[in-house]
Order: structure tokens, then sequence, then C-alpha cells
């Protein structure tokens, strides 16, 4: 069965936002889509690569991503990017000049809010970028809306020659709901017509189209009294009624199926009249949206009086069981507003993988957790900061350990004089923000090991290809970066840059010992693929021989998922001081072979799985 086909039902196909945006991209004709992965906005580009007429790629980073297609739309060709909230920083430097030059081809970006953080590191609400750039703001409350509004965003776009924001969550990204498609309309490119006082953005020039984007505004303010997208649905109780947007409008439906609601599809700018209308036909207006009160401050400042954060909480999904409570408390209703009781689940903290080659750098980075300072990034490696290893000190965002670990090094004091610091980034966030820190690292002779985990692709957002891969989007062959050259040519002096295995500790440990005792910039790269990858080769796995188990617990801080504890026994020293012994078995059937395990323990307990031999406890 092909995963990456809509299934098919009656009415439409049941598919993903993600996968609707991609349909609707490929329908408007866009001929070059680029983007960084980021949950949730990773398989709207993995949907696209199937459409041969699409020409997509992953970049570096969203900053590139953006320029690309911002290229392709000044050859006048339709074009698409994509990424997550966080990524739209990144991209923010090119949005706000090119806000102000303007498109020729269509240009869409979708943008993808993590609401209630579950794979982000901030919570932060997309929505401000349409009012900080001038640009307008689309928002789908389902698939089917995903992709009209994915269409619509390309004739809005060239109807004012502006990009458009196309604001996604994590609900409407990843929820499938049925939806209906049409055929693609080819959309050549017209060709690049020179324009300097546009296109160069030299001062002088810029001046001359502020005039132009205010302009703009206006006639977005007017279209948005008369769009389509803006609509009200009536309702028999107007007690309350309700302005929302984007996936929270599902929510009051659900929640008030009596009230009636005014749905904005595009929140910005504001139908502000249409908005006045409505609040003038209800008792009492209430603002649903997430996360931040933009729309709520906008229609207090129009002089429209309306509820919002002062009833709803400012993070999170607006779900009805945090509704209800606030419909029942404004008619004045009593009753339980307490939400019901989430069943008991027993917590299951994220992990690393079995065999992940990151699994013994944490390993050996967990001892030297008292002598040294570790600066953390973004990917499956920021998993080292929990149990067992707790080997992270920090982790702030994309490819900011190699810059954090250059300023814990020249801002160090008599207390920590005699601490190494150690940056660790993995291969694909060294290649979308990583690069300038050693740069930089290497131009201030800082004091610094770089852990650069080579797992030869983007593990974290489910194994895409990038530039060090050797794989493009499609799978095809592509130019490799050789790492170790690259950071030779950034400044790293041949004799501090070093290769070694991850799955060999004894090596690693050594290596690392070695690197941080040297007082300049030195590089460690691991040369392991990521378990999930077709590069990774499984080896026989291992068991634990339960009769030679001493209940040591020393193979339990490798991290490893498929080691499991069978016994425990605690106990109090004379001293106070506090004993434990675990012993473990492996599960035969999760395990690679990697052999970490092997290298904490002693000779002749964890041992090749031989099911036939070993008897029933070995396979249990």
């Amino acid at each position: 069965m092909n995963m990456m086909a809509p299934i098919e039902v009656t009415g439409g196909a049941l598919v993903s936002g993600n996968q609707a945006i991609a349909r609707g991209v490929w329908e408007a004709g866009v001929t070059v889509a680029a983007a960084y992965p980021g949950t949730p906005s990773t398989e709207i580009l993995e949907f696209l690569a199937a459409y041969p007429e699409v020409n997509g790629h992953w970049a570096p980073n969203e900053k590139v991503a953006l320029e690309v297609a911002i290229g392709a739309s000044l050859m006048g060709a339709r074009a698409f990017c994509a990424m997550k909230h966080v990524g739209l920083n990144v991209a923010s430097d090119a949005l706000m000049s090119q806000s102000l030059a303007g498109v020729a081809g269509g240009l869409v970006i979708a943008v993808a809010d993590d609401v209630g953080l579950s794979s982000s590191q901030n919570e932060q609400d997309s929505r401000f970028w349409g009012r900080f750039a001038h640009l307008p703001v689309l928002e789908p409350a389902d698939s089917q809306e995903a992709y009209e509004m994915a269409l619509a965003g390309f004739e809005l776009s060239e109807r004012f020659g502006c990009p458009v924001l196309l604001r996604l969550t994590t609900r409407v990204c990843h929820v499938k709901t049925q939806a209906r498609f049409g055929q693609r309309h080819d959309h050549p490119a017209t060709g690049f017509i020179g324009d300097p006082a546009r296109w160069v953005l030299i001062p002088a020039h810029a001046r001359g189209r502020l005039g132009r984007q205010q302009q703009r505004d206006r006639d977005l303010a007017a279209f948005a009294e008369t769009c389509g997208l803006n609509r009200e649905r009536d309702g028999a109780d107007r007690g309350v009624g309700f302005v929302t947007s984007g996936p929270a409008y599902l929510h009051v439906r659900e929640s008030f199926p009596e009230a009636p609601v005014f749905k904005l599809g595009l929140s910005h700018p504001l139908p502000m009249e249409r908005l006045r209308a409505f609040a003038d036909g209800v008792e009492t207006l209430v603002v649903v949206e997430e996360t931040e009160p933009l729309i709520e401050t906008e229609l207090r400042a129009a002089g429209i009086p309306a509820h919002g954060k002062d009833l709803l909480p400012r993070n999170g999904e607006l779900t009805p069981d945090i509704l209800r409570p606030v419909g029942r408390r404004l008619r004045g209703e009593t009753g339980d507003d307490q939400p019901p009781a989430m069943a008991e689940v027993f917590p299951r903290p994220p992990t690393m993988c079995v065999g992940c080659p990151h699994l013994g750098v944490y390993y050996c980075l967990s001892r030297f957790k008292n002598k040294a300072i570790i600066a953390g990034d973004i990917g499956c490696y920021t998993l080292g900061a929990g149990h067992p290893w707790q080997a992270l000190d920090s982790c702030t965002c994309m490819g900011a350990s190699i810059g954090m670990a250059l300023g814990m090094d020249l801002g160090r004091g008599e207390e920590d004089c005699d601490k190494a610091v150690i940056a660790v980034i993995g291969d694909s966030t060294f290649l979308h923000m990583g690069i300038q820190g050693l740069l930089d690292l290497v131009y201030m002779g800082g004091n610094v090991t770089v852990m650069l985990l080579d797992n030869r692709t983007t593990g974290m957002t489910g194994g895409q290809d990038n530039a060090a891969s050797g794989r493009g989007l499609a799978g095809d062959p592509a130019p490799k970066v050789d790492f170790a050259q690259l950071v030779q040519v950034l400044g790293v002096r041949p004799e501090r840059v070093r290769r070694v295995d991850p799955y060999e500790m004894p090596s690693l440990f050594k290596t690392i010992r070695e690197e941080v005792a040297q007082p300049e910039p030195s590089v460690i790269i691991t040369n392991q693929p990521c378990v999930l990858i077709d590069d990774f080769r499984r080896h026989a796995p291992l068991a634990v021989d339960e009769a030679a188990c001493t209940g040591c617990g020393n193979c339990l801080k490798v991290g490893c998922p498929a080691i499991q504890v069978t016994r425990r026994e605690s106990w109090t020293g004379r001293n106070g001081r506090q004993f434990e012994k675990a012993w473990t078995r492996i599960d035969s059937a999760a395990c690679t072979g990697c052999g970490l395990c092997a290298e904490t323990c002693g000779p002749d307990v964890i041992v090749p799985y031989q099911p036939a031999a070993q008897g029933a406890e070995l396979r249990r």
C-alpha cells in the first residue's frame, strides 16, 4: 500500500492538511518549492516530491528556502516554501525586505505553528508576521480549506503583488479530513522583467516602496470586507457570538452549535466593518484565537467590545473542554467547570532509538559532566539532556551550540577556568546554522571542542536527506558534503579534526579526553548512520546471560530502550549511602547488535543471542 496516496472515501479523499496543501500547490501550477524539515510542516514537501512538475528540494535552512522561492517568483514562476514557526524567524530577514519589493509570480509561504509545544522549544504565533511584514494571512480549519487556501493564496499573491502567509497549526497539518481536489493548471514562467528600483533594495529604492506598501495595506483591508474566505454562520442563540479562525472554529462549532460565529479565513487584515456589524447583532462577543490576543486587541482598538484572553488561556489548543465552561459562565449558568479528568497514563519520556549512534556519545559525555560545560542543539541528540545521561547544559535554537560555547569560553570566570567547553551539533543542524558559529569560533581562537554528530540524515523530523547525505528530495544522487574538509576550510587545523566510530566507546572516550585538553578549536566527527535510514546495517542481536549478570546496572547507563530491568534490589549502607542493583535482559527483537551495552559490562555477560541454545529465559 502506498502510504503517501490519499485514502478514497465517499465524498472525497481522506487526507492530512499537509497532503492537501501539497495538492493545492501542485494544482496551482507551482514549479519551484523549497523547505527545511520541521514538525509539523515537514510532510508538505515530502508529498510535493510525488509531483514531477514541481522542482522541490530540502534547503539547508528556512532563509535559503525562502530566498529560492523569491528568486523563482522574480522569474515569473509560481513558487512555494514551507517551514515551522521557529523557521520563519530564520527566514524573516528575506521576508521583511521582500514585503517591500513584492513578487512577480505568486509566492505562498506555509508556516506551521506548534500550538501546545508537541515538538518545539517555544510556542509562538506566526500571525504576528502578517502585521509585522504587512502581508495577508490565510488560516484554514481543515484539509479541505488547506487545499482551497493554498490555491487561493497564489491568486491573492499575484493580485496584490506580495507574498502570502498560510498559517497552519499542528492540528490542521496532521489531522485527516475529507477533501475534494481538482486538476493542475500550468502557469509557465513569464520571464524576468528588470526593475532595479523594485528588486534592488538599497535605502533609496526601499524608501520609495514604502508608499506602495501602505497603499497595499489599504487595498487588502478593503478586499477583506468582501472576501469570501471570511464568512458568518448564523445562530439561534444571539446571547453570545464568536469570532475565530483556523481549527479553533471547529472547536467553537462543536462547543456552541446554536451560537452565531464569524469565521476568519483571511485573518489579516481584518474585515473590521463586517466584524462591527456582527458584534452589533450579539449581546456578548468572544474572540477565540490560538494563541495570542491579536484579533481581540485589534477589535478593542477599533472600539468593538470583546472578551478573549480574559476568559481563555493564552497557550495551547482551545478545545471544547476549555470552551464549554466559558460559555456557561457567560450565560450565568452554574455547574462543574472542571474539565473531565484525564486517564492516568504511565509516563514515557522521549528517548533515543534502539542502537542509536548518539547513545555512545552521551554515555561518554556523561562522564565529563563535572569537568565540562556542554552546549546542546536542536535535533535527536537534544534528548541527551534526559535520563540516564543528563549530559547537556543548554539548548536554545538551531545552530546555537557552537556560538554559545564560544561565549561560554570567552565569558568564563575563575570558578570555571578548569572546565572544558563542549558543543554538540548534528549534521543537518550544522549545515542549517552551525557553520557560521564554527567560523566565529576559529576566528576568535575559542577553546571549545565541537562534536559534530553525522548520522547522514535529518533524523528528528523523520529522516529527510540533506546536503551531507548524498541524495536529493526524491532519493536521486546529489553531491555530498565532506565535513572533515569543510571544517578545515573554515580554519580548524587538520590535527584537530578527528573522525571516530561512536560505537567504539573506548576510542570515542579517549578522543574526547584528548581534544578537550587542547587549548584551541577542535572538531570530533562521528560517522555512523541513523538506525532508521537505509544506510544503517543491523548486526546479530545480543542477549544477557542472566546466570552471569551481577546486577551492576552499567548497561542501563547507555540508555538503550532495548535493555529492560527484570529485578531491582536497593539498600542503605552503614554510612547512609544508597545502593542499588538491577538485573537486566535485552529485547532481542529490537536489538540492532551495536554492542554498546557489552562495552560497559564484564566479559561474557552480554553475548550473541542464540534462541535455540540459551533457553526460554533469554527468549522471553
